[in-house]
């Protein structure tokens, strides 16, 4: 273990001298990434060395988490190394840090709580980086194997309706369906445009990435999916959308034309203008979070309750 400031580095045996063409980047905070460390790993190790794991603690101070890691990052039988940070870093940060201990010319960034659809998912992206070195690809976003709970169930509708959608519809705007849950980039493009690391807290980092990337490489889109785990229940739903208001604001100030198109700028600007917006905002979080609400419209409530909040910072 060597200890640079603020990280710590374990490497598997497999990580010495090995020459990936891809790296998989996972951050994680206080989430256990062991079952996706596996299932990756059962994926790699028939790949010849081709593909590297780095996952990146970012400040979660849990020592018996980071043991645990670090014990499935030696067992893999692919190259594999474990940062552990002693301070959180945040999204932006975080990822723009697993990118410098990268060796592969091609960035996957994988969530740690994102799971492979397919057993083919890894080699799919090596076919893609070897036949048409793409800029940056978007293999897509899934809830196949994610929790069907009750106390999860408005995620799941949500997720299912706005982020789960086929290559074919996310063509239509390439730039805006792009989530860092299942990301390729190609180490130039990456080492041209990184992530902008004053977006701080959740939410829109990766939107503003692709967009300004966008305007200089394509994004291809295509099926190769991830299940998103992770499924948030309504009071943790709000309190990320509480958290993103900043970065909101941040995005419209940097791509204004882009994001005047969004709903969710258009719904807020109206709200922006309404009297006593405050009562509404509290009357359509008590929607949210009513379990026996009708599911549609609990889920038209979250996103006015989010344009509520955005209204504050719209211009």
């Amino acid at each position: 273990m060597t200890a640079p400031h603020r990280e710590w580095v374990i490497d598997n045996q497999a990580w010495a001298g090995s020459q990936p063409r891809l790296s998989v980047l996972t951050p994680f905070l206080r989430d256990d990434p062991s079952r996706l460390l596996a299932a990756l790993g059962d994926q790699a190790g028939s790949l010849d060395g081709r593909v590297e794991i780095v996952a990146l603690d970012d400040g979660s101070g849990d020592d018996a988490l980071a043991a645990r890691v670090a014990a499935a990052v030696e067992a893999l039988p692919c190259p594999a190394r474990f940062v552990r940070l002693t301070a959180n870093e945040g999204r932006s940060r975080g990822r723009n840090r697993l990118a410098r201990h990268a060796r592969a010319g091609h960035l996957l960034f994988l969530d740690s709580d994102m799971l492979p659809d397919g057993p083919d998912f890894l080699s799919t992206y090596l076919k893609l980086v070897q036949t048409i070195s793409p800029a940056a690809a978007f293999g897509g976003f899934s809830v196949k194997q994610a929790s069907t709970a009750p106390d999860v169930a408005l995620h799941r509708a949500m997720a299912a309706k706005s982020d789960c959608l086929p290559a074919t519809q996310r063509r239509r705007h390439p730039e805006k369906t792009v989530f860092t849950s299942n990301l390729l980039i190609r180490r130039d493009v990456f080492e041209a445009e990184a992530f902008d690391e004053n977006f701080e807290g959740w939410g829109w980092e990766d939107v503003e990435w692709a967009a300004r990337v966008s305007r200089r490489y394509a994004i291809v889109h295509l099926d190769n999916t991830a299940t998103h785990l992770g499924l948030d229940t309504a009071p943790a739903l709000i309190a990320k959308y509480r958290q993103s208001v900043a970065n909101f604001e941040r995005l419209a100030n940097i791509h204004p034309d882009m994001v005047k198109a969004y709903p969710s700028f258009k719904a807020a600007r109206l709200l922006a203008h309404m009297p006593l917006r405050g009562h509404l905002t509290a009357a359509l979080k008590a929607i949210v979070l009513n379990a026996r609400a009708p599911m549609g419209l609990r889920a038209l409530s979250l996103r006015l309750f989010r344009a509520a909040l955005y209204a504050e910072v719209v211009r």
